[in-house]
């Protein structure tokens, strides 16, 4: 028995890395019938047939896992959104932020394509970021085309487990492409009449990039709250959690609850209005989704 990590999921083969040697792998069908899926990510112990090939026989426990790109083990998760062709959306942000939070995966926050901004545009966009900073988010702005950034951006990326994450178009694969020149991925042209990218990254796998590894998906296909209930989502905006502790009733939704201190530093602009608002929306529509049994 050998042990290696899964650095790609592809028409129900898995392929295996233990020290440099890929071996592509099988399933267990015991895995099938428990419905377990193994997962790009999971450390796992496998059974070599020969060099090349082999079956995978244990899965070690997860630290963390996401289903919606299917990945296990991460230790930052990259948020990716465009300057412009798509237009920044902090809404779509906010909901990233939520849903990575909620896993307890670190997030980054990575603004690419500032070339196409005027500079004026520049000092709107930061002062708009910078309310992300001062809740404790690091924010790089990036430019794949004037290489702006991107020796900052491979600062974080070493020695670690990454996704990227963001909506379609916004140079997700372009940035890979200038981080390794020769890797040659495939990148699409935004969308005039749907104002988004087409999808260029058909199957979640591992690029060694600066020794880490960066997982290319083919995006989130689902950033519904499934998973949360009302009680969670306060704790994924930090500085609702962090102000929360002075509110005078245990399990305040900060909602329509009387001496609620977010509510207050809201008011005194302590905590962005934008983001609460957001808040605000993302709990109704927890509060509105169908019970689950």
């Amino acid at each position: 028995m050998s042990e290696g990590t899964i650095i790609k999921a592809l028409s129900g083969f898995y392929y295996v890395e233990d020290n440099g040697q890929i071996i592509q792998c099988r399933g267990r069908g015991v895995f099938r019938k428990n419905k377990i899926t193994p997962l790009v990510g999971d450390h796992v112990v496998y059974q070599a047939e020969n060099d090349k090939e082999g079956y995978i026989m244990e899965i070690k426990p997860r630290k963390n896992e996401l289903m919606r790109p299917q990945i296990a083990n991460i230790d930052q998760a990259i948020l990716i959104f465009s300057a412009k062709e798509p237009d920044f959306n902090p809404v779509l942000l906010d909901r990233f932020l939520v849903l990575i939070e909620f896993h307890q995966i670190i997030p980054l926050i990575c603004i690419t394509k500032m070339d196409l901004l005027l500079e004026e545009e520049i000092k709107t966009l930061k002062e708009r970021l910078s309310v992300y900073e001062r809740i404790g988010y690091e924010v790089i702005f990036l430019s794949s085309h004037t290489t702006e950034g991107i020796e900052q951006f491979r600062s974080i990326i070493g020695n670690h487990t990454s996704v990227f994450a963001g909506q379609s178009g916004v140079g997700k694969t372009s940035l890979l492409n200038a981080l390794q020149p020769g890797l040659e991925l495939k990148t699409s042209e935004i969308s005039t009449h749907l104002g988004r990218g087409r999808h260029t990254t058909r199957h979640v796998e591992f690029i060694p990039i600066d020794h880490g590894l960066i997982a290319d998906t083919p995006g989130f296909s689902s950033l519904e709250f499934n998973e949360l209930d009302i009680e969670d989502l306060a704790w994924t905006f930090p500085e609702l959690r962090e102000k929360g502790n002075d509110c005078k009733f245990r399990g305040c939704l900060h909602d329509n609850e009387p001496h609620c201190a977010v509510k207050s530093a809201v008011k005194t602009g302590e905590i962005s209005g934008e983001r609460y608002q957001h808040y605000l929306q993302f709990l109704a529509e927890i509060k509105d989704r169908k019970p689950r049994y």
